[in-house]
């Protein structure tokens, strides 16, 4: 079968900038693939050019076996980054029945508050609740803008714990981008990581690694490992997790 998503030459420009180029990337079913890199680095700009929301400068992105050329594709789930909700509410998902929509609910632990109104909820509720809809049309490629920003430890667990049982339970192939990929860590097949216009993509313990991101950002990065925690050191604005910022927009 081919590779749910299957990236070939992409190249990224904002006006004059070239945010990346010479992009390859075969996403295989069941592969848990973060994306890092500072802002700015065009991770978000990936995932919508993915969904079709963007266009590349060049290359081609093959989503599903169908060419991508517009938005639209039911089959991609997608969680955006954490936004509030207060003004739309949650559409149910058309094609989910009632009883699946429900067992949804109960599976990211949102029963209790699922029928409040959304602008009562927090924003780990609300997180949970959005994965839960992008779950609900079982997508056979999953794309995760920073999920877990702003959730404390409790709910970016939850988060994670339902990405990784959707993807261990279907096949599905996951594009998670992140600031942070201690949370994520032990679920990671690879690491995509964008910096400085260039980018570095292998095994968690090929990337996470002090010369490599040093060559990577092109200054001293070091990437320092306490219990089983990562940090990275020293990179311009890698967002590591301690002095946590968030842009309104990456790109």
């Amino acid at each position: 079968a081919a590779p749910p998503l299957l990236i070939e030459n992409a190249a990224l420009r904002r006006g004059d900038r070239e945010l990346w180029s010479g992009l390859n990337l075969d996403v295989y079913a069941g592969e848990f693939i973060a994306v890092l890199g500072p802002s700015g680095s065009g991770k978000t700009t990936l995932l919508r050019a993915i969904l079709g929301l963007d266009r590349l400068s060049e290359g081609t992105i093959t989503a599903l076996g169908e060419r991508v050329r517009r938005p639209g594709n039911r089959r991609i789930g997608y969680i955006p980054q954490q936004r509030p909700l207060a003004r739309f509410g949650l559409p149910v998902p058309r094609k989910a029945d009632r009883a699946r929509v429900d067992e949804l609910i109960r599976a990211v632990g949102a029963t209790g508050f699922a029928d409040r109104p959304v602008g009562e909820l927090s924003g780990g509720e609300q997180q949970r609740l959005r994965a839960g809809q992008a779950l609900a049309d079982e997508p056979q490629l999953l794309l995760c803008d920073e999920p877990l920003t702003s959730l404390d430890l409790a709910n970016q667990q939850a988060v994670t714990s339902l990405i990784d049982r959707h993807r261990r339970e279907t096949g599905a192939a996951v594009l998670f981008v992140t600031h942070d990929i201690n949370p994520v860590l032990r679920h990671v097949d690879r690491i995509l990581y964008l910096a400085g216009g260039r980018f570095t993509l292998g095994t968690p313990e090929e990337v996470m690694d002090s010369g490599v991101l040093s060559d990577l950002y092109g200054t001293e990065v070091y990437v320092l490992r306490a219990g089983d925690r990562v940090v990275v050191v020293g990179a311009p604005d890698a967002g590591d997790s301690h002095h946590h910022h968030h842009d309104e927009d990456e790109s």
